[in-house]
């Protein structure tokens, strides 16, 4: 049992106000996981940049800080953020960038990239999560979140959620995928790489490579009604997108407000209850196997 919540804001001055609402869907969401948490926000960016966030360990950052210096010849444009760091690179220096931090790896641990998202995560209770990041103060157009019970692996930062393994794309998962070793073994031969053993990195994976072959957000979700078995419901943010798929059973808790503002999700209303003029919301249970999503 797992809680999931995801905000995307049609109303472009609320944009403020992103993280604080983010924030407080968490915290309601506690019980359903109280393990881990984590998040992912899509804030302000520049087409030319893109803004890698590392998951440092001790005094990693300020190490990786002056050694980025040295070996690019410009500052480190490098914001600290608890266990976490977001440094912002030159997309056209990004290959050599990833590349070098790989070859360092001290300490240093990439969580996700993107030109818009940043994605935080780790081990503890939601509302303490969300605290040492700052995303009550954090800004953006949507965002989506992850209370994590683990039941079929350990308690780790690597295992919560969103998993990310594309570029500002990123996904959150309630529920098993009973076919994830097939399929990872299949996505590796199409050139994926996996970080952990969870079913949820899979899913993730899976929606990297349709739409690295072409496909739109929604149809890489249609085609995972087809090949991806289990129970599932998925949240998915991409730069400008958020999506939601149940499966064809859709056993796990869902429910969706929209209003002229913003649409929302959440495993259970009381996440949804605290966001502005939810009287007024169009609030409705997503069908099973019906792709929904909202792009800017």
């Amino acid at each position: 049992m797992c809680g999931i919540v995801g905000l995307f804001l049609k109303n472009k001055a609320l944009a403020p106000q992103l993280g604080s609402f983010t924030a407080r869907m968490l915290e309601v969401m506690s019980d359903r996981g109280p393990d881990s948490a984590g998040f992912a926000v899509y804030g302000a960016g520049s087409a030319e940049t893109v803004k890698l966030t590392l998951r440092v360990e001790g005094e990693s950052a300020a190490l990786l800080a002056k050694a980025f210096t040295t070996r690019f010849g410009v500052p480190a444009d490098l914001v600290r953020r608890s266990s976490h760091a977001v440094l912002a690179v030159p997309k056209v220096l990004e290959a050599e960038v990833r590349l070098w931090l790989a070859a360092e790896n001290t300490g240093i641990h990439l969580v996700g990239a993107g030109t818009r998202m940043e994605l935080y995560k780790e081990v503890g209770l939601p509302s303490s999560v969300a605290d040492r990041f700052g995303l009550p103060l954090m800004s953006g157009t949507h965002a989506i979140g992850h209370t994590r019970m683990a039941t079929e692996s350990s308690v780790t930062t690597d295992g919560a959620h969103p998993f990310s393994t594309g570029m500002d794309q990123c996904l959150v998962h309630n529920g098993s995928l009973s076919n994830h070793n097939a399929m990872r073994r299949v996505l590796i031969r199409e050139g994926l790489s996996f970080e952990t053993e969870n079913d949820s990195e899979v899913a993730a994976a899976y929606l990297t490579w349709r739409m690295r072959e072409g496909a739109s957000l929604s149809q890489a979700l249609t085609d995972g009604l087809d090949d991806l078995d289990g129970f599932y419901t998925f949240v998915v943010g991409t730069e400008g997108g958020f999506a939601v798929l149940r499966d064809p059973i859709a056993c796990k808790p869902a429910v969706m407000a929209e209003t002229g503002d913003y649409v929302a999700f959440g495993s259970e209303y009381r996440a949804l209850a605290m966001l502005p003029n939810i009287e007024k919301a169009r609030l409705f249970e997503p069908e099973p196997a019906k792709v929904y999503v909202w792009e800017h």
